[in-house]
This record gives structure tokens, C-alpha cells and sequence, in this order.
């Protein structure tokens, strides 16, 4: 047996016993069940890293899940997460601007590394100034590319795409389409199958 693998079975036999009974002192208990909890090492994995970073070293301390050092969360009461949806806090750069809106995070949604979702833009005429926030819905089982923004009141429906590098300022609330570009448009319908 190699050394990963006898490290992989001391944390499943010793360190996910003890993370399941101390995990919901720190963190919201709902939100620590799923696929990543319950057939998988790996939410505990984040739930051992998260509480290194934010309880220990202070990076996102006020976040009541686990999360990665690199992401930032304006409020997060104005969160609403879906099921399976822990992993897009564990990238680089992501960046949820939500102190006045909300943002809604459907069941199974993955959001790509240095994304941006916007829910209030600057006053044009002052740009010390923010505009009312608007709430961004992302549907369930919707996949958000690497270095996108989501600008103010955009909805996108189940199963959307959002390629890499897009902006999206209008919603697209039917679902199913892959969306490319800046401002994006339909680049196809995705037929499931």
C-alpha cells in the first residue's frame, strides 16, 4: 500500500469521525450533507482546510461554510445555496457582490475559478455610488466558466452554460442553452438527453 492511500484511510478511519462531530460548531450543519459529505472524502477534506483558514488564520471567518482563502463573499445572508454546491467555494478568485441582492445558487451549479456575480453596478453619474442590487438566480446543474461575470437581475435557467470569459448582462431564464461572449448571446439549445 502506498503512502497516499494509508493517509486516505487514517482520515476516513480517525479525522471524518471527528470532523462530523465538531464540523457544526463552526459551520452551518445543513449545508455539510450531500454528495461531497456522504460518498466522498472530499467537503471533509475542505471542512479540515476551511477550519485552518478561516478559524485559525481569519480568511472568511464570517462565512458559515467552508471555504477557500481566495474568495469573497460580501454577505452571506444574502446566499441562498442549493444541494452540492460547496465545491465553487474552494477555487481561486471567486467573487460574489451581494451586499445588496442576493444571490441564489441552484442544486449541483458549478462556478469556474475568477467569476464574478454583480448584484448592484455603480451610478454612472457618481461612481462613488452603487445603484439598488438586483438578485442573480443561477438554475440548478448550471456551469458558470472560468473568468465570467454575471451582472444585476440576471436569472439563468436549469442546465444553462456560461462559457469562459463571457459576460452576461440579460437573463435567460428557459435554460438548457449554451451562452458565449461579451455581452453573451445563444451559441445553441443543449439537448438532454
Amino acid at each position: 500500500m502506498n503512502v497516499k492511500k494509508v493517509l486516505k484511510l487514517l482520515f476516513r478511519l480517525c479525522g471524518v469521525p471527528v470532523l462530523r462531530g465538531i464540523a457544526p460548531l463552526f459551520y452551518k450543519k445543513e449545508l455539510l450533507r450531500g454528495r461531497y459529505f456522504d460518498d466522498s472524502l472530499e467537503g471533509w477534506l475542505w471542512v479540515f482546510r476551511g477550519f485552518w483558514f478561516q478559524k485559525i488564520l481569519g480568511f472568511n471567518r464570517h462565512l458559515p461554510f467552508p471555504a477557500s482563502s481566495h474568495v469573497h463573499v460580501s454577505d452571506p445572508q444574502n446566499l441562498i445555496l442549493g444541494s452540492n454546491v460547496l465545491n465553487n467555494f474552494q477555487s481561486f478568485g471567486i467573487y460574489f457582490q451581494n451586499f445588496s441582492g442576493k444571490i441564489h445558487l441552484g442544486n449541483d451549479c458549478y462556478i469556474g475559478p475568477n467569476v464574478g456575480l454583480i448584484t448592484a453596478n455603480h451610478d454612472l453619474s457618481d461612481p462613488s455610488k452603487h445603484l439598488p442590487g438586483k438578485d442573480i438566480i443561477i438554475g440548478a446543474r448550471c456551469w458558470v466558466g472560468m473568468n465570467s461575470v454575471i451582472m444585476p437581475g440576471v436569472v439563468l435557467g436549469e442546465g444553462t452554460v456560461v462559457a469562459a470569459g463571457s459576460v452576461v448582462t440579460k437573463s435567460f431564464p428557459e435554460g438548457n442553452v449554451l451562452l458565449a461572449g461579451s455581452p453573451v448571446k445563444v451559441m445553441k439549445e443543449i439537448i438532454n438527453s
